[in-house]
């Protein structure tokens, strides 16, 4: 357990947190949530005692560890893998280097076989015996092969790095467990693992992510950082998100009657009940969601953009037909063959490790790029706009303002007032749409371009990662719309529910050639777990 009183901290003028006072008990999983600077990551190292609040006490029961992940990948380059993730545990890694030393001596002397005895015990009760093989089953699970655990960091991908610090917070059974991103880089056997491990934790987790998915999975409670608060809701990312939106709309409706405010939160409730999945954390959930009274809903300070794509032209049936296309890289060959026809109504998500080949495709077919090989022709009644993964020459050295900016891409309209309202939507307001466009954010660029988009009312839209760098509330916003969206439509996406909810094809560029299915993404992934588990069965 950790206990958070009357914690505050200001950075000049600004107030991150003000007497803030919760709990976070054993067998618990809380999603930290929060706006983009609101200040979540800050909180996790006040928690930790990375950073020292102004005023306040952070405090754990007695005997009690804590883990955090680490964000420096290249903290332990010279060491053997196996080793950093048992470093996870401070004190059982002391113990052994101490006891290491200790039998190293040449001169072995009766104190020092006094004190490797005592050192001996302390190892047992610390369950040492069994470190190397707990830490090679974590290892495992986050898809790192036996053959790299004996390696030194160095020797490992980026992405392997970020395995082996996750591996390592998880590592001991720590009481408590902090996590601040543990998604990022993770394939999605990674992350489907890590979400059984969190669902099966027994002590506590306290998370930051910006995937719904794995915070709708894992969490029994979700820690709301709002108007320098933190307040603590029962249930998932869903339920929240669901609960505060249903608290607006009451707020809202001044002369509806308490009593069918009751029962419109009474169905809520059942219905959240009645979807929950059968994992631990659902059947603990649906007790405490049986509790909520209708005090209990507040309305969120959460700002949404506006993401909404209509279409200047109703598609055709013929929309893009791609024969044959080749692409060589650097000697490395990204695409072989490449042969798919996209139809209309078709919302296509490009899936799996190869992101370089896929965004190769998407540069290809938006003439950026020219295959070595094969053909691709769009029908006559469509329009692309395109989402590019790298946006950077769209901003970098501009130094148009956010009007001017957007006013390039808006040939229907070019006034003041008209783009000034179209970026209000989008959450620049006031003097903010003075900035330069050589300023922004990554959140912002991504909402800018974003913009572009909509202005140019295409039929097919072709999108390449534009949930990276957005906040929450703007992922949701941008998954709505393209729900929304009337057109075609071919994107990647890391975030599981986006790809979920939105794609109802799935395409897989693989050695093997390209896998086709028409289906959505958790069929796709049940399907693809159902194939291997088949060939098994005859090697």
């Amino acid at each position: 357990m950790i206990t958070v009183q009357n914690v505050g901290l200001r950075y000049g003028d600004r107030k991150l947190f003000e007497d803030v006072n919760i709990k976070f008990n054993p067998g618990n999983c809380y999603g930290l949530i929060g706006a983009n600077g609101a200040g979540k990551s800050t909180f996790l190292k006040i928690l930790s005692g990375e950073i020292e609040a102004q005023t306040g006490t952070v405090s754990m029961g007695p005997n009690e560890r804590m883990a955090v992940l680490k964000q420096n990948h290249f903290e332990y380059e010279d060491l053997e893998v196996l080793k950093v993730v048992i470093m996870g545990h401070t004190r059982l890694y002391e113990v052994m280097q101490e006891k290491d030393a200790i039998y190293m001596k040449e001169n072995f002397t009766d104190e020092d076989g006094m004190k490797a005895a005592e050192l001996e015990g302390e190892f047992a009760e610390l369950n040492g015996w069994e470190a190397e093989p707990e830490a090679a089953i974590l290892l495992k699970g986050l898809g790192i092969t036996e053959d790299l655990h004996t390696k030194v960091m160095a020797d490992l991908t980026g992405g392997e790095k970020v395995k082996v610090l996750l591996a390592q917070a998880l590592f001991g059974k720590p009481d408590v467990l902090l996590l601040d991103e543990p998604t990022n880089h993770l394939d999605i056997k990674a992350i489907q693992w890590l979400e059984e491990f969190l669902i099966n934790f027994e002590n506590t987790v306290i998370v930051v992510s910006h995937d719904r998915h794995f915070l709708n999975k894992v969490c029994t409670h979700i820690a709301d950082l709002d108007f320098s608060k933190i307040q603590i809701y029962v249930g998932n990312y869903d339920f929240w998100y669901e609960s505060s939106q249903l608290a607006q709309r009451m707020a809202s409706d001044t002369n509806k009657k308490k009593e069918e405010k009751i029962k419109e939160l009474q169905a809520f409730i059942a219905r959240f009940s009645a979807n929950a999945s059968k994992s631990k954390q659902a059947t603990s959930r649906k007790k405490l969601l049986d509790k909520i009274s209708l005090d209990d809903i507040r309305p969120s300070s959460r700002r949404y953009p506006y993401v909404g794509f209509s279409l200047e032209r109703e598609i055709g049936n013929d929309l893009l037909r791609v024969d044959g296309l080749t692409k060589t890289i650097d000697g490395v060959k990204v695409l072989d063959n490449i042969s798919f026809i996209m139809n209309k109504d078709d919302k296509i998500a490009l899936v799996g490790k190869n992101e370089i080949a896929n965004t190769t495709l998407f540069k290809i077919l938006t003439g950026e790029m020219e295959a070595d090989d094969g053909t691709f022709k769009w029908g006559i009644t469509t329009s692309q706009a395109y989402f590019p993964k790298d946006n950077s020459e769209f901003f970098e050295g501009c130094e148009l303002n956010l009007v001017d900016w957007l006013r390039q891409f808006s040939p229907k309209d070019d006034s003041e007032s008209f783009l000034r309202g179209f970026l209000g939507r989008m959450l620049f307001s006031g003097e903010e749409v003075l900035k330069k466009a050589s300023v922004l954010s990554g959140g912002e660029k991504v909402r800018c371009m974003l913009s572009k988009m909509m202005l140019s009312s295409s039929n097919v839209l072709l999108l390449d990662e534009p949930t990276n760098h957005l906040d929450l509330e703007s992922i949701t916003a941008l998954n709505d719309g393209l729900i929304n969206f009337k057109g075609s439509m071919l994107f990647t996406s890391h975030d599981h529910q986006f790809v979920q909810t939105i794609a109802n094809r799935i395409l897989e560029i693989t050695p093997s050639g390209l896998v086709d299915k028409v289906m959505t993404y958790d069929e796709y992934l049940e399907d693809t777990d159902l194939q291997k588990q088949i060939s098994t069965m005859y090697l």
